[in-house]
């Protein structure tokens, strides 16, 4: 008995104290434990934080890109609307006419003088404007238009012609039909006065000559 005893306490102590291959296998993972991580870590660890700032460079770049581009569109919208001003074309609804007189005065003028006016028509819609007739009042009264289709911002001229050989007031109206959508039958007049003319006699008036008095018989 004394003997087993002696024996479980040899092998307890043998399994306290480790053998020369334990030791030699928890010698490199100290070391390992304590020389500094590779210069490969530091470079990775190093990296990560320069990543983060070129993603947030690259993330205000696009932003500081986006609002460049925002910036431009608007500066081409706002310069169209300009370019539209400049034309005088207020846009929307199909074609609008638009004319730079409602009457033409000739005034007071002589018999057989130019009777000829102009009336300038604008297209201030945003579609072409065509005109199909213009058409006086009466036969005294010739207006002419042009009825090739008129862009938006576009002007023509109706030329109106009144005979000045009628003596008389200037009372006439000249209808221009056309697709517009704000005036398809526009009204414009003309007004003034034709001076009379002086009147020529058509033959000369012959003087009676003097007669010698008849004596009558007794």
């Amino acid at each position: 008995l004394d003997k087993q005893t002696t024996d479980n306490r040899q092998q307890t102590t043998d399994n306290r104290q480790p053998t020369t291959d334990n030791r030699q296998l928890i010698r490199p993972v100290k070391a390992l434990l304590k020389a500094e991580p590779p210069e490969s870590a530091h470079v990775h660890l190093v990296a990560l934080p320069q990543m983060r700032v070129a993603d947030n460079t690259k993330h205000t770049t696009q932003q500081h890109m986006k609002k460049v581009l925002f910036s431009l569109l608007l500066a081409t919208v706002f310069g169209g609307a300009v370019a539209q001003d400049n034309t005088r074309a207020v846009g929307g609804n199909g074609p609008q006419l638009t004319i730079d007189k409602e009457v033409h005065d000739y005034g007071t003028i002589a018999k057989g003088a130019n009777g000829t006016c102009e009336f300038t028509v604008t297209n201030t819609g945003d579609q072409p404007l065509i005109m199909t007739n213009c058409k006086g009042s009466c036969g005294c009264t010739v207006p002419k238009c042009d009825t090739a289709p008129i862009g938006p911002g576009k002007t023509t001229v109706i030329t109106v012609k009144y005979d000045t050989n009628r003596p008389g007031p200037i009372n006439k109206n000249v209808t221009i039909t056309s697709n517009a959508v704000n005036a398809p039958n526009k009204v414009v007049r003309i007004t003034g006065n034709v001076e009379a003319g002086p009147d020529t006699p058509t033959s000369p008036v012959k003087e009676q000559s003097p007669m010698a008095p008849v004596e009558k018989g007794m």
